[in-house]
């Protein structure tokens, strides 16, 4: 039996169309410096860079709630993967939560003089193509060969811009689908599924683990057999002049780790129960003093 999703759908939308916003804005000037005698090394705000992804907004605000404490200022800018990490690479941000592996590879070998991999936040993460549960003919990639017709020849994915995209034409191509990728925001992704999924149609589309749709519908990843979602890390990354600018908080990332789980079920209180981020964050913060206390420079 199917569940509801209309929360999903239209918080997704939500996010998506404040992630646009986002994306038009001038990222310049977001880190700001004071005087090099400062103790926190001679910046005052900490910019994180944000993606139009559930899985990156617990991480993203527990992170800035403990950079507040250790007293900066911080900052989120709102963007595609790709503008994120050229906006770490010219220093106008300085963190992102979300770092997904081996996807996002090309990125750090793209900009491997101004940002690193800073710290492996879980490494149990989940990603590929996803079918409906009552497709229990479909348990991988190879299955959908000879049904693409049912499939509308069409696959669903996230945003152009997302590296993964590129991935997901490789997988196409790879397995010799006769199938288009559809690109959308993750909301749009997610309702023109769920309007297949409402009459039990063959659909296929982009999915990823932590994320609230697992707890919402009856879905599953399907097995990847040539290897493209294999052993998915997300990571810690930040710009190479952040251990300088504020060491107490390169330190302090350097350190960071956070359960999938705990992550999933943040995120289902922000997108099914409707809670603020914010206020998720801080409670999440306040019942794990003791494995924060743990990340953070003894002299805080």
């Amino acid at each position: 039996m199917k569940k509801s999703v209309l929360t999903l759908v239209t918080t997704s939308a939500v996010l998506a169309a404040l992630t646009a916003c986002g994306e038009n804005e001038d990222v310049d000037g977001l880190s700001d410096e004071v005087d090099d005698g400062d103790d926190n090394g001679g910046q005052e705000e900490i910019a994180f860079g944000v993606t139009p992804w559930t899985s990156t907004v617990p991480p993203t605000e527990v992170a800035a709630i403990v950079v507040e404490e250790m007293g900066y200022d911080t900052a989120q800018t709102e963007a595609d993967a790709g503008n994120v990490y050229t906006g770490l690479s010219g220093g106008d941000l300085d963190v992102f939560m979300d770092g997904w592996f081996p996807v996002h590879d090309n990125y750090i070998e793209q900009y491997e003089d101004t940002i690193e991999k800073t710290a492996l936040s879980y490494d149990d993460a989940e990603a590929g193509w996803v079918v409906p549960e009552y497709m229990d003919d479909i348990d991988s990639i190879e299955d959908i060969q000879g049904e693409e017709d049912s499939f509308g020849n069409e696959f669903y994915g996230i945003e152009e811009g997302a590296s993964v995209t590129e991935v997901n034409d490789d997988v196409i191509e790879e397995y010799e689908l006769d199938m288009t990728q559809v690109n959308s925001s993750e909301g749009g992704m997610i309702a023109e599924s769920m309007r297949l999924m409402e009459s039990e149609e063959p659909v296929a589309f982009y999915g990823w683990r932590p994320h609230s749709k697992f707890y919402e519908l009856d879905i599953k990843i399907i097995d990847d057999d040539r290897g493209f979602f294999d052993d998915d890390e997300v990571h810690v990354v930040t710009n190479n002049e952040l251990a300088d600018q504020a060491p107490d908080v390169y330190e302090f990332l350097s350190n960071w780790s956070m359960d999938i789980d705990e992550i999933e079920s943040m995120i289902v209180e922000i997108e099914e129960e409707g809670r603020d981020a914010r206020e998720v964050a801080e409670e999440w913060v306040e019942e794990n003093r003791d494995e924060i206390d743990e990340m953070i420079p003894e002299d805080e």
